[in-house]
Order: C-alpha cells, then sequence, then structure tokens
C-alpha cells in the first residue's frame, strides 16, 4: 500500500498508512472527500470538517436542517448535496444554498420509490470544470458556470447512485439500475454497459489509471456483490475482480466505498473490511478488518 487512505466508518475516520490512527471517533462519517486544500468530511449527517496536511480536523459550518450525503471540493468551491434534493456551497464561513439547483428543469419529476423525497446522493467535477449533481431519483443535473444554471443529462428513471468523471478521459460515467452509464459528451447521451455482469444492478464507480471499476448486484437488498474492471473508454465486457477479494460480497458495495487514485485502489465494506490494490484491481490484498461499517474511501 503505497498512497494514504482515509476510510469514514459510522465510528470515526480510519487511516490506513501512514502511521494509522483514528479520528473524530464517536461521530458517523457521512461523506469524505480530498480537495487541493486539504480533507473534508460530514460528520452525523450535519457538521463539515477539514483537515490540512498536517492532519489536524477543524470544525466548520452545520447544516442543520438537512442532511448532509456527499461533499465536492471543487474549481469553483466547496459544494455539498444533501437530503430533500438541494445543494449548499461554502461562502466564506457559512453554507449557503445554491438557489439555482431548485429551479432545474424536470423537478417536480424527481422522486423516490418509497415514495419520500429525493436527495442529491452524489457529485462530480468534470475535467472541464463542470459540475454533475447525481439525484436518488432524479437523474444528472449539470452546471456549466459554478452552479449559476442547471440542465438535465440523464433520464430520470435510470435510478443513478453515483456520478463520477473521468478528467483524462472525458468520459462521464453513472452507476445506475440499468447498469454503467457511459456519456462521452458531458451527459447529453448515454449508452448503458452491462456485459460480462452478473447482475445489472450497480452503486458505485471510480478510476484507477486507465482502468474503470464498478460496483454490481442483485439488487437494494443484495446477498451477492462483487467489483468489476475493464479498460476506461472500452465497451468490452467487464471482468469480475477475484484475486484477493472474497467470492461474493454480502452486500452492495456502495456509493463512495470504492475510491481510486492513480494505480492504487480500495475497497471498503459494510462489514467493516478494506481491500487494497496497487496495480488498477487487478490483484487485492486486505488492508483491515474488523472496524466499523465503512461508509466512504478517500485513497489521496
Amino acid at each position: 500500500m503505497v498512497r494514504k487512505i482515509l476510510v469514514g466508518t459510522e465510528n470515526g475516520i480510519h487511516e490506513l498508512g501512514n502511521g494509522g490512527g483514528v479520528r473524530l471517533s464517536g461521530s458517523e462519517i457521512t461523506a469524505l472527500a480530498k480537495g487541493d486544500s486539504g480533507w473534508w468530511a460530514v460528520l452525523d449527517g450535519h457538521e463539515i470538517w477539514r483537515a490540512g496536511d498536517d492532519g489536524e480536523w477543524v470544525h466548520g459550518p452545520d447544516l442543520p436542517d438537512l442532511r448532509a450525503n456527499c461533499i465536492l471540493p471543487a474549481a469553483a468551491g466547496l459544494f455539498v448535496g444533501t437530503s430533500e434534493s438541494h445543494v449548499y456551497s461554502l461562502l466564506g464561513d457559512a453554507l449557503e444554498p445554491v438557489a439555482s439547483f431548485d429551479e432545474t428543469p424536470g423537478r417536480d419529476s424527481w422522486h423516490t420509490p418509497w415514495g419520500g423525497p429525493p436527495d442529491v446522493r452524489s457529485m462530480s467535477e468534470g475535467g472541464d470544470g463542470a459540475l454533475y449533481a447525481n439525484v436518488h431519483v432524479g437523474g444528472i443535473p449539470r452546471s456549466d458556470d459554478a452552479g449559476a444554471a442547471w440542465t438535465p443529462t440523464i433520464e430520470v428513471g435510470t435510478d443513478v447512485h453515483q456520478v463520477h468523471c473521468d478528467a483524462e478521459s472525458g468520459l462521464v460515467l453513472a452507476a445506475s439500475a440499468r447498469g454503467l452509464g457511459v456519456s462521452d459528451d458531458g451527459g447529453r447521451s448515454w449508452r448503458y454497459d452491462t456485459g460480462g455482469l452478473h447482475a445489472r444492478y450497480m452503486r458505485a464507480v471510480t478510476v484507477a489509471g486507465d482502468t474503470l471499476l464498478a460496483t454490481a448486484s442483485t439488487g437494494p437488498y443484495t446477498s451477492h456483490g462483487a467489483v468489476y474492471r475493464r479498460p476506461v473508454g472500452s465497451a468490452v465486457d467487464f471482468e469480475r475482480c477475484s484475486v484477493g477479494l472474497p467470492e461474493r460480497f454480502s452486500g452492495n458495495v456502495d456509493t463512495y466505498c470504492i475510491d481510486a487514485s492513480s494505480d492504487d485502489a480500495c475497497i471498503g465494506t459494510s462489514e467493516g473490511s478494506v481491500y487494497v490494490s496497487s496495480d488498477q484491481g487487478a490483484t487485492w490484498s486486505l488492508a483491515a478488518e474488523g472496524l466499523p461499517s465503512v461508509r466512504a474511501v478517500v485513497v489521496a
């Protein structure tokens, strides 16, 4: 294991490598991200914390009335996706609502299968600075002007669970209930790839070097989850990651629970196990087990 890995769990942040240790214990880590200026975390769905390279975490602004589900350090600033399908941005020392997101065309069609209000589940930034916000269930609105306006990019019924932009290839990737959505034109058009998968329901996607890594399962309450790989930009069938991994995961490898940087990748499970790879997911090894349930992993 070469790089620093932070594992956000239901009880604190566990650091792998670089001396290890646990930070912010006693709190659930709702979201975790790495930006140019340091690390960002959401605690218990409401508190925003930040750490610099010294590893010292400092409490920032709170979001008391909504649950923060994801956090995106972008070139245009820090964005937070929340429950009830809102986006906030950090202005000075306060989180302010991005009012334009509430005016996204088609918002009245956003929904959930269980009838509750939809959430912003994940966010990503393209290499061109475009912002993408994955609404569950509401598609992936895109902004080309730092959040001043938003445009729908994918059919609402696709049921996307994570959006991920690969700056190197320019692809926008969507882990969805229909398989892997792939767009090479900023979300204006999509194809859905399922070849090689044991089932098409997908929760998470990332890119390690020139290899795409994605998770798939038989559904939201699965007892058969797996991780797959294939070259970025290719439409060949997915290859199941097997060397060093369990024959199957007993649940979904969830949104933000797989991450990569260069050739290094990491998987975190709800059972508290962490697997790492240094060869773009070709082989894996167990890096930790017995941790609290994993909510997010970040490879720096």
